[in-house]
């Protein structure tokens, strides 16, 4: 068999280290032919495509970013200043020529979502669910989701000393347009204060009192960890909305930070490495068993699939009941 593997959508630690399990179990296991699809989906349409042999493969456990490239090409999505080209048919003819028998598609729900389609016409498709975000629908946990919640738990930890130093409230935003999961990890691992995500609405008069009620029991600074997707004025950012509502609100001084991409880049963490190369050996065993239209997914300790047509344009979420936002409730931290 020849097997083709892309990456699409944002970068993510741990891209390489699944594009590593993918290759060497295809090679050295079951025999198979592998290529590097570039670009994304756009390498689908252009041919643009590469060997990738057992040498390939060196060094990427531990490499960020993806050695394949990525883009945000969305082949079933018509732009509307975009010549008449059926995208879709253009990289079925590919596929034929390219003589592939499957593509592994590695990347988030956009990214899952087009892979759906692809199944319904007739592509033998693989997907491998990655992104910080931890919201694609079908898996406990997505690759790089630990390694992002790592660097952000490490940079709430920098600022409760500067905070402590100056008596400041400290703003961090983390990364989560429609859900939250990282905030909350990252909050709650860091010993945030008042955390907000987009899932759960929020009061500014709340979120006053709670600094408030924390300055009169001594404690003289405060961690506030914000999704970027949390509900704001429209002109603002997340955290710099929220550290003037609460100098406003509060009158103490407020500062905020914006970790940004560094939490995309960098070396994934030993979890995301084992969850990677778990995740792209089982795709590859999908393949060889002729298993296509299914999504690789993490339930408890096991790895499993589920099919693609049920987790597409899905997104996991939030809820109130989680055990973290719970308990983080009862110990006095703020949601809103």
């Amino acid at each position: 068999m020849r097997i083709g593997i892309l990456t699409s959508g944002g970068d993510c630690p741990g891209i390489n280290a699944t594009i590593r399990g993918v290759g060497k179990t295809a090679i050295n296991h079951y025999g198979m032919e592998v290529v590097g699809i570039q670009s994304g989906f756009q390498g689908l349409i252009s041919k643009d495509v590469i060997p990738l042999k057992q040498k390939s493969f060196s060094g990427l456990l531990t490499m960020g970013g993806t050695i394949l490239g990525t883009s945000r090409e969305k082949p079933f999505k018509k732009k509307s200043n975009e010549t008449e080209i059926d995208k879709p048919a253009l990289i079925l003819k590919n596929i034929k020529e390219l003589g592939l028998d499957c593509v592994v598609c590695i990347g988030g729900n956009g990214t899952q979502k087009t892979a759906a389609k692809l199944a319904e016409i007739g592509v033998n498709v693989i997907g491998i669910p990655k992104t910080i975000d931890n919201d694609v629908w079908g898996t406990d946990l997505s690759f790089g989701f630990d390694t992002a919640v790592s660097i952000a738990t490490e940079a709430i930890d920098r600022l409760h000393s500067t905070a402590s130093a100056h008596k400041r409230v400290m703003v961090m935003e983390v990364m989560g347009h429609k859900a939250g999961w990282l905030a909350l990890f990252s909050g709650m691992a860091g010993g945030g204060d008042v955390i907000l995500i987009p899932e759960i609405p929020y009061s500014m008069k709340n979120i006053g009192d709670t600094i408030i009620q924390r300055l009169r029991k001594g404690k003289l600074y405060s961690i506030v960890v914000v999704a970027e997707g949390i509900q704001t004025d429209g002109n603002k950012r997340a955290a710099e909305y929220i550290a003037q509502e609460i100098a406003h609100e509060t009158g103490f001084e407020t500062r905020e930070t914006v970790l940004g991409y560094i939490q995309r880049g960098g070396s994934p963490t030993s979890f995301d490495r084992n969850l990677a190369t778990r995740m792209g050996g089982y795709a590859t065993e999908l393949i060889a068993t002729k298993q296509f239209g299914r999504m690789v997914v993490l339930k408890g300790d096991r790895i499993e699939s589920v099919p693609l047509q049920e987790i597409a344009g899905k997104l996991k979420v939030v809820t109130e009941n989680h055990d973290l936002v719970v308990q983080g409730r009862r110990m006095g931290v703020c949601f809103g």
